[in-house]
């Protein structure tokens, strides 16, 4: 502190209140009450304080000097607030110093305490009986017998009733009373709760248990009390445990790192830590569910679709060319694929129908909540067909995957944790014609992004799509869009030959999730498309020439796995659907 000189200046317009100033005449203080902080008021002898202010009207412009008061005594007033301003700064310092202090005492308390529990050392009692080494959601009774009622010890296995176990996994879950620490285990197969007492919670392990510290534990499996409420209504009383790997804490711990309010592209740039989290865990798990009962289905359906592998790696367009993502191939151009669909229509010759389960590519820069530029494209050819047979297949696939998802009692208890309100679809979908739905449009006066009623011709945008979907509330096959908003392979309505024979399928919550049409079998027909389009058929020749060597009528289509899978988990946005999501400006991690 600065020796406290006989005055100290304090001036409101030419002073600072930092250490740069020690209160002289040539370098004032701005406030008493700073003043009164760095010379302290006392009873005798203490510093006079002096004041002064520019006087009113002084100021005269640019170049003319200041006139100012003569240093005069703080008035009376003044000194009377500036001291209990200062008598508050002192309590408030006080307080800091005490709050320091005791935090001081408990650091070094649990210094102490951690140094001690160093010392501790636990042991695997070798006179207990071998432990079986099981995953967290084994329940076979064969294997696993459960111990009820009371005992005396919290680990007793005297009477041979409970088998004592080992299991490895993460801290899910961490609770600690006093002598006892309540940690719930995960594996990605299932929870277990695991009860530490005694000796165990004395330990350093113990004292410093993180969330996500991987630990290998032994003990007793018990029921859990009708009274209380445990995973699988079970619980683990360990004997002992082992660290495997110990997970930051502290200001790198994990509920940090991906905290629930956090900003969403935080989230994104920690997909790795989010999918630690019970409910990205469940997605990818449905996720998988999905797969298997797509590929069942396609299996046990009449008749049976091959799954095929198509190339990733393209020369052509599907899509258009500006959704394209473009990149250098030994010199040549080539791109990812935006789908499958033309090389699977080459498999049906010799393959019959077939399927893809294949990543495709959108270089479309779009941020709504339903696009990615990389995702799941589950599709499938059909030979030999019309367009009432391509929408019934595709009402069968959809609701045979949704029956064999929730057949399995896992899969549904996961879905309807995620989504408690969804419910299958029932058949027949309904249908609603393009025409239709621009009437129906018109009519419950949803506008057009640019405000416009809606007309024929219109490629329907996807928030009218939408609202229009949750109205219905039920599947929709949307079907006959104009030749012109549509991919130019698409065969034309023999009825229409405005529109083609197309179908959107709209899901309440998500909008479409499968686009599919009827192809153009006709050699001369595919090649005006192409004229149409502008289209060089050249690097298509492998595709046309299916219309060269036996055409037949086939149609196919094409299902976003993700969007697919936000609708039956009820998921805002299809990003949450994929692993590591791929959008604009995302490839990272």
């Amino acid at each position: 502190m600065a020796t406290q000189p006989r005055s100290v200046y304090v001036n409101e317009e030419l002073g600072k209140d930092d250490t740069t100033v020690d209160g002289s005449q040539q370098k004032p203080y701005k406030t008493l009450l700073f003043a009164h902080i760095q010379h302290p008021p006392a009873p005798s002898d203490g510093p006079q304080y002096l004041t002064r202010k520019k006087e009113p009207g002084a100021d005269q412009g640019p170049g003319v000097s200041e006139v100012h008061h003569e240093w005069i005594p703080a008035s009376k007033s003044a000194l009377k607030k500036a001291g209990n301003l200062y008598d508050q700064h002192k309590k408030k310092q006080a307080k800091g110093e005490q709050i320091a202090i005791r935090e001081k005492q408990e650091w070094e308390k649990r210094q102490q305490a951690l140094e001690e529990a160093k010392k501790l050392q636990i042991t695997q009692d070798p006179h207990l009986p071998k432990a079986v080494k099981i995953r967290l959601n084994e329940k076979d009774p064969a294997l696993v017998k459960l111990r009820n009622g009371k005992s005396e010890k919290d680990v007793d296995y005297s009477e041979g009733r409970g088998t004592r176990v080992r299991v490895t996994g993460r801290v899910h879950r961490l609770r600690t009373q006093k002598d006892v620490i309540f940690l719930t285990l995960q594996d990605g197969y299932g929870l277990l709760q695991c009860v530490l007492t005694g000796t165990l919670t004395k330990t350093y392990d113990a004292i410093t248990m993180t969330l996500e510290t991987s630990l290998e534990i032994y003990g007793e499996m018990w029921e859990v009390p009708p009274e209380h409420h445990a995973p699988d209504d079970r619980e683990l009383h360990a004997d002992y445990y082992e660290v495997i790997g110990k997970a930051a804490g502290d200001k790198e711990a994990i509920t940090t790192r991906v905290a629930p309010d956090a900003d969403p592209q935080t989230l994104y740039d920690n997909r790795h830590l989010v999918l630690r989290g019970e409910n990205s865990s469940s997605v990818m798990k449905v996720r998988a569910a999905l797969l298997r009962a797509f590929r069942q289905t396609y299996e046990e359906i009449t008749p049976r679709c091959l799954e095929v592998t198509p190339p990733c790696m393209v020369q052509t367009q599907v899509e258009g060319g500006a959704t394209l993502f473009a990149f250098d191939y030994y010199g040549q151009k080539a791109y990812l694929t935006q789908s499958s669909q033309l090389y699977l229509e080459t498999c049906l010759p010799s393959l019959g129908n077939v399927f893809c389960v294949a990543p495709s590519f959108r270089a479309e820069k779009s941020l709504t909540r339903r696009h990615l530029s990389e995702y799941t494209h589950i599709e499938a050819e059909l030979d030999f067909i019309n367009f009432e047979d391509l929408l019934a297949h595709l009402e069968l696939v959809m609701c045979r995957v949704v029956e064999l998802a929730l057949s399995n009692p896992q899969t549904a208890k996961l879905i309807r944790d995620l989504n408690p309100k969804f419910e299958a679809p029932e058949r027949p979908f309904k249908r609603m014609k393009y025409s239709d739905a621009i009437a129906w449009l018109v009519e419950h006066d949803i506008k057009t992004g640019e405000g416009e009623p809606h007309k024929f011709g219109d490629d329907i945008a996807e928030a009218a799509e939408r609202k229009m979907t949750d109205i219905i509330n039920r599947p929709i096959f949307l079907t006959h869009f104009p030749t012109e908003i549509k991919a130019f392979y698409m065969k034309k309505d023999p009825q229409d030959p405005r529109v083609t024979e197309s179908v959107d399928c709209l899901m309440p919550g998500v909008g479409e999730i499968v686009g599919g049409s009827m192809r153009m079998d006709d050699y001369d027909e595919l090649m005006e498309a192409y004229k149409r389009v502008e289209i060089d058929p050249t690097p298509y020749y492998w595709y046309t020439d299916q219309r060269k060597y036996g055409t037949s009528p086939h149609g196919g289509y094409g299902l976003g796995l993700e969007r697919f899978l936000a609708w039956i988990c009820g998921r805002w946005t299809v990003r949450d659907c994929s692993l590591y999501p791929r959008f604009t400006d995302r490839c990272t991690p």
